[in-house]
């Protein structure tokens, strides 16, 4: 049975479609998605992030423990910021990606996506061991509310006196909002500016309830799942389970950028990702823009124009309202780069090969 999250009530009372995600109990739209995903882009989208996982790390040697548990240099993160990161198995194939917070010096904030976190908080808490560290899943404990879009400073500047104007992209701050303690990052997964807001779960309701108010005179509006995917897509953001798996390194995702060989001391996945960080992958994530209006999707196979060749596979893709086009990301070999189509049951539909990101926000 599918978890449901602290925000359930207020998502059936305003209608959502529920759809069960990684295990959990989420709203997947409210009513029309174009409708959500516009509402990201010009005004602000409030999401439900509850179904994430927290996961804490503390004590002396908490810094250590991570550079040696993930690929990233957590240690040398100053108190306040934060990192996109993976954690990988010993063969390199990346288990999840994280984002991590130094909270203070013996303090981090381990944020693992759904469908892994308890795996994530296990090998954590296995390769802990000899650090003086200790691992804690505080998940059950908390909510995680975003607001995302241009007009997200204004709403949530309404209810805190935190100075979010200083406040830079990969960071936190421990801070009061409408009379809850949360934490206030400023991370995001849409292509927009936007705060993640993590606070006790007792606290969504009435927190969620606030912003919506606080909102409605900026055209906040709430946004589900299926927002959250398009919008993530036209910003060329990985999705765990499409994009990275088990079956792929940070190298064969085009993000080797995150593999940290010059921190101290060894690394889980160390010996198996040394080899490939100068040796080119044999596919790379290619944005794909549909010339025709059929949307290429995960799972469906790029073919050469000329033979129909299988040359790659689409790993997301969905109509996009900002292009006005579908659009897709894929593993394409890497020695091609044009005369491309998406075989779409039997019929191979054109597209063009573009760089990625599909879309980026106007500063």
């Amino acid at each position: 049975m599918s978890r449901p999250t602290p925000l359930r009530e207020v998502h059936e009372s305003l209608g959502a479609t529920l759809t069960d995600f990684a295990g959990w109990l989420m709203p997947l739209r409210y009513g029309s998605e174009s409708a959500e995903h516009n509402a990201v882009r010009m005004a602000a989208g409030l999401f439900d992030l509850s179904h994430m996982g927290e996961i804490f790390v503390t004590g002396r040697q908490a810094g250590e423990s991570l550079d040696h548990a993930l690929v990233g240099h957590l240690s040398a993160l100053e108190p306040g910021r934060a990192r996109y990161t993976m954690i990988c198995a010993e063969d390199g194939g990346v288990l999840d990606d994280l984002i991590v917070y130094r909270l203070g010096d013996e303090e981090f904030l381990v944020v693992a996506n759904a469908s892994n976190y308890e795996r994530v908080a296990a090998e954590l808490t296995a390769r802990a061991g000899g650090f003086d560290a200790e691992v804690d899943d505080r998940s059950d404990r908390y909510a995680l509310i975003a607001v995302q879009g241009p007009r997200a400073q204004e709403i949530v500047g309404s209810l805190t006196d935190a100075d979010l104007a200083g406040l830079k992209y990969y960071a936190g701050l421990p801070a009061t909002v409408a009379g809850s303690e949360a934490l206030i990052a400023r991370t995001g997964y849409t292509g927009e500016d936007g705060f993640e807001l993590f606070v006790a779960a007792e606290d969504a309701v009435p927190l969620w309830q606030e912003l919506t108010k606080a909102g409605d005179a900026y055209g906040l509006r709430p946004a589900g799942l299926s927002a959250r995917d398009t919008l993530r897509l036209e910003a060329g953001m990985p999705l765990y389970g499409n994009e990275l798996n088990a079956g792929l390194t940070p190298f064969d995702a085009g993000l080797g950028r995150v593999v940290k060989f010059d921190k101290p001391g060894d690394f889980v996945g160390r010996a198996a990702l040394a080899p490939l960080k100068d040796v080119p992958p044999r596919r790379r994530l290619t944005g794909l823009v549909a010339r025709g209006r059929r949307v290429p999707r995960h799972g469906y196979p790029v073919v050469s124009r000329t033979d129909g060749t299988v040359v790659g596979e689409v790993t997301s893709g969905a109509p996009s309202q900002s292009l006005g086009k579908p659009i897709a990301m894929a593993y394409v070999d890497t020695n091609v780069s044009e005369g491309l189509a998406v075989d779409i049951r039997g019929s191979h539909e054109p597209v063009d090969v573009v760089d990625l990101p599909f879309y980026r926000r106007s500063m």
